[in-house]
């Protein structure tokens, strides 16, 4: 896919983009350039018609956004759509065929709809989360190693950041791909298989898995720490980016916004996502205490690096159908 290249107002809007983004990251310049916010602040806000956001139960930053209607009210000629999905497959599935204009997912989903040749564009990332995802075994499991994996059973939604972790966790282990049985499920289904004791072990996330966590007697055998960084991704169809990239800069600015919210007012934040997602506030404080601080930013070398990372490994395994090259679906725009 071949890079747009802009105009003079959209280029203006962009490095208003790339200013709010280095402020929320703690940067400094050459991106806070007053002169550029100055000029980026007199254009009118180009917003499209809809806005059609897909978020799942971990996408923190959006779910604030959903409850305290920010973006309804900045965005008041725009109507703004919430769908939630079980995982980033899903979504990403919706994003590429126009059902969405931008959404959250972990790792792995972009490299999944990437080889299959899906159109979207990554335009933003949060800090890593290695502890925020985990392989977990009941407490009286008979696997207490990673190597005790083999000839085991593994849950996991595939094509989710749950998937690389397990990836790097058989290799750590010694092991080959073929020497684990990997069960493809959602992350309902795999909870239930798990508790059935259908499956031995199960990968998976945050809030998942601390709900897990504080309900069944488990053992972690690993979190992410040290295998995956875990990295969360923020997703735009092109239109959305090559259209209307002043509401991809108002997203940054609203998004890094919420995250302050959540780390400040800790409380309130915890009662807010238990109220919309129904899962209990002791759950909700648990994963956001393995939660870092996570304000949005444009994707810079080194998690384009991490990503590459995850696409050739499924690639070497040959769990996607082709190689792919991240920095080809990395929206940036012309200097």
């Amino acid at each position: 896919m071949s890079h747009p290249t802009f105009a003079e107002p959209q280029r203006r809007q962009l490095l208003q983009l790339l200013a709010v983004s280095a402020a929320a990251w703690g940067l400094t310049a050459p991106f806070a350039i007053a002169p550029v916010h100055a000029q980026a602040k007199s254009q009118p806000l180009k917003a499209p018609e809809q806005l059609r956001i897909g978020y799942q139960k971990s996408a923190v930053n959006l779910v604030v956004l959903k409850q305290q209607g920010v973006l309804e009210k900045r965005l008041p000629y725009t109507k703004v759509s919430w769908i939630e999905f079980p995982a980033g497959p899903q979504l990403l599935e919706a994003l590429s065929v126009g059902a969405l204009e931008f959404g959250l997912t972990g790792d792995s989903p972009p490299v999944f709809a990437q080889a299959a040749g899906k159109e979207l564009f990554y335009v933003g990332a949060e800090p890593a989360k290695p502890e925020s995802s985990a392989i977990l075994v009941l407490q009286d499991a008979p696997v207490h190693s990673l190597a005790d994996l083999k000839g085991k059973k593994v849950a996991l939604q595939k094509g989710s950041s749950a998937h690389y972790l397990l990836v790097r966790a058989v290799e750590k282990a010694g092991l080959q791909w073929r020497d684990i049985q990997p069960i493809y499920l959602t992350p309902a289904d795999a909870r239930a298989a798990f508790e059935r004791k259908s499956v031995d072990a199960w990968a998976i996330w945050d809030p998942f898995y601390a709900a897990t966590e504080l309900a069944v007697p488990t053992r972690v055998l690993t979190t992410g720490q040290g295998l995956s960084s875990n990295n969360s991704f923020y997703l735009s169809s092109t239109a959305l980016a090559t259209q209307h990239p002043g509401v991809v800069s108002l997203l940054f600015e609203e998004l890094s916004r919420a995250d302050r919210f959540v780390q400040e007012h800790r409380p309130e934040a915890i009662k807010l996502i238990a109220d919309f997602s129904g899962l209990d506030a002791g759950v909700v404080s648990l994963f956001l205490k393995r939660r870092p601080r996570s304000p949005v930013g444009p994707l810079n070398a080194s998690t384009v690096s991490d990503q590459q990372a995850v696409a050739d490994a499924f690639a070497r395994l040959a769990l996607i159908p082709k190689p792919v090259q991240v920095a080809d679906l990395v929206w940036r725009f012309a200097h």
